[in-house]
């Protein structure tokens, strides 16, 4: 089954980080339409592939002709692009190992639909790998984006995949232990965690309450960082209120606010930004649609100028006696760039390994106390050279 042809539940395993504890958004959501980013088809089109490869591998006799002529199928897609392949290798190579260290062969599933509706009403999703052996249970995602590092530990998602899984095999297999992996390659983020079954069962058992407020669309609006993929963040009340709650610094004495309150506002006001962004993009495309946002109108941005057709354009220059070295720039690639270029391990032993490229220390930058890179350490006069 293609990414494109999911369906997908209401109460969607990739949403539960939000459903399971702002209950009343799947509903309030429905008002919205499901929108498809560029960065999420391109997620899809590196899916398909990955998708492509592991049934190769693992479970259709493909020949390499067949094969690839299914992959430069999907290589004419207008987002493809050739990291996609290497990128893919690498969750292919990921399951590979998975699946020779076990001493005879395992069970695969590619892409298999699951059904978690016995803790979430009307409840499925679909899993990308599963791999069973013996009494271990391994359920791995691959995930395309390079945003944000995704753990395994704890996440709901995976655990909800692992449910229905369970409730699938359960009977063929002595499963004992659920394995969660997610491969994101892009940023080589490889997330393990694993629990015993019988701690994932009493989880789902947790959560059928909340699910079942969830599905109903009952409990209270809880604004947080899951609200970034709901369909109703722009204009939820309850974030708006959240947000707007700024003004309750404003009558507190004495006149300098103290670092404690700094971090309060820091932590209010940065999302907020990514708040008003929403809300101006809401007013933007209501506006297009000829509705009135009172106080703001939508207006011709900066006009830019292309060349028609710029082949013809330098042929003209140049026929015109203008000297072609007046039409290009020499830049050098970037570090970052050039290893993209040439593969990593072609540039770790033409670059690194001579010791031609250095990594220095990034700029200092100030994150939430959650992020998981140690603090810098610094006695207090040494904060005079970052500034």
């Amino acid at each position: 089954m293609s990414h494109a042809e999911r369906d997908h539940a209401l109460l969607a395993a990739s949403a539960a980080h939000r459903w399971l504890v702002c209950t009343p958004s799947v509903r309030l959501e429905e008002q919205f339409p499901d929108t498809t980013s560029e960065y999420a088809l391109e997620g899809t089109l590196a899916h398909e592939i990955a998708e492509l490869k592991l049934r190769k591998y693992f479970l259709e006799p493909m020949s390499q002709r067949s094969f690839s002529a299914k992959l430069n199928k999907l290589k004419k897609h207008e987002l493809f692009q050739e990291e996609m392949l290497r990128h893919t290798d690498t969750y292919l190579d990921y399951l590979k190992g998975l699946a020779l260290s076990f001493s005879s062969a395992p069970y695969v599933a590619i892409e298999k639909k699951v059904d978690y509706s016995a803790y979430a009403p009307e409840g499925f999703g679909t899993c990308d790998c599963i791999i069973i052996h013996g009494g271990d249970l391994y359920i791995t995602d691959f995930k395309y984006g390079k945003g944000v590092p995704v753990s395994a530990e704890d996440n709901p998602q995976m655990k909800l995949y692992a449910l229905g899984a369970y409730l699938e095999y359960s009977f063929l297999y002595p499963i004992k232990t659920a394995y969660l992996a997610i491969v994101q390659p892009r940023i080589d983020n490889i997330s393990e965690w694993s629990l015993p079954i019988e701690e994932l069962l009493a989880w789902g058992e947790s959560i059928k309450p909340i699910a079942q407020k969830a599905f109903n669309g009952e409990g209270e609006f809880v604004p947080g960082d899951h609200c970034r993929f709901c369909r109703a963040k722009a204009l939820c009340r309850a974030r708006a209120e959240h947000y707007t709650a700024l003004e309750d610094f404003k009558g507190m004495k004495p006149p300098l606010i103290s670092n404690e309150e700094v971090g309060q506002i820091l932590e209010k006001a940065i999302a907020l930004e990514a708040w008003v962004k929403e809300l101006k993009e809401y007013a933007l495309a209501e506006a297009l649609k000829g509705e009135e946002i009172p106080g703001w109108k939508a207006v011709e941005g900066r006009s830019v100028r292309n060349y028609v057709d710029i082949d013809k354009a330098f042929e003209h220059l140049k026929q015109n006696g203008i000297d072609e070295a007046m039409l290009y720039e020499r830049v050098p690639l970037t570090v970052a760039k050039l290893e993209k270029a040439l593969g990593k391990k072609e540039f770790r032993s033409l670059l690194e390994e001579p010791g031609l490229v250095e990594k220095q220390p990034g700029k200092p930058t100030l994150v939430p106390a959650s992020d998981k890179r140690p603090a810098i350490q610094t006695a207090p006069e040494a904060a005079e050279d970052f500034r």
